[in-house]
C-alpha cells in the first residue's frame, strides 16, 4: 500500500485481458488505471537494452505518479517482473535495473491471467504459440518471490467475477 491506496496487479502473459480488466474495474471502481507503458513506447518486439531499461523507468514512475490520484484502489496492467520476463525472452538478459525498479513498488495483490481464452495477434503479440510456456514462467517468477495471487481464468464473466469478488474483500 503507498499512500493509503491499495495496489492491484493485473499480471500474466500477451493476450489474456488484462487491459481491458483494467480499464473496467478502474471505472466500476471510481479510480484510475495504469496501462501497460510499453505499449505506448514501442511498436515492435526489436528494441534494445536501453528501450527495456526506459520501459521499466516509465512503468514505476506512472505507477508512483497515478498512485496520488487514484481513490482507494489503482489497477495496473503489468508490472516491472514483467518487463524482466520480456528482457530475458526477447534480449537474454535482465539489466540489474529492472530489479532495483522492482523493489519500487509492491503491489497488494496480484491477479494471474490464464491462457484459457483465445489468443490474439495485435501487431506486437508475437507468442501466441508459447502460451503455455510464458504462462508457466510468469507464474514462477510470482512463486519464486513467494508472491500470493488469485488465478483469473474462465470466460470473460467468469474473470470480471472472480476480480470482483477479491477487490469486494480487499476494499472491505
Amino acid at each position: 500500500m503507498i499512500s493509503g491506496i491499495e495496489l492491484i496487479c493485473f499480471y500474466g502473459p500477451e493476450s489474456t485481458g488484462k487491459t481491458a480488466m483494467a480499464k473496467q474495474m478502474a471505472q466500476r471502481y471510481k479510480t484510475v488505471y495504469v496501462p501497460e507503458v510499453a505499449r505506448e513506447t514501442i511498436t515492435s518486439n526489436d528494441f534494445t537494452r536501453e528501450d527495456i531499461i526506459s520501459i521499466g523507468q516509465a512503468q514505476t514512475s506512472r505507477v508512483l505518479e497515478m498512485v496520488q490520484v487514484a481513490d482507494k484502489i489503482l489497477f495496473c496492467d503489468t508490472d516491472v517482473i514483467t518487463t524482466q520476463i520480456y528482457s530475458h525472452h526477447y534480449l537474454q538478459e535482465v539489466p540489474d535495473i529492472l530489479y532495483e525498479l522492482e523493489k519500487q513498488v509492491q503491489y497488494d495483490h496480484y491477479f494471474l491471467f490464464d491462457i484459457d481464452i483465445p489468443w490474439i495477434p495485435d501487431g506486437l503479440r508475437d507468442l501466441g504459440h508459447r502460451r503455455e510456456e510464458m504462462f508457466e514462467i510468469f507464474q514462477k517468477a510470482l512463486e519464486k518471490r513467494k508472491i500470493q495471487y488469485t488465478l483469473v481464468k474462465g470466460n470473460w464473466n467468469q474473470r470480471e467475477n472472480t476480480v470482483n469478488r477479491a477487490v469486494e474483500k480487499i476494499l472491505r
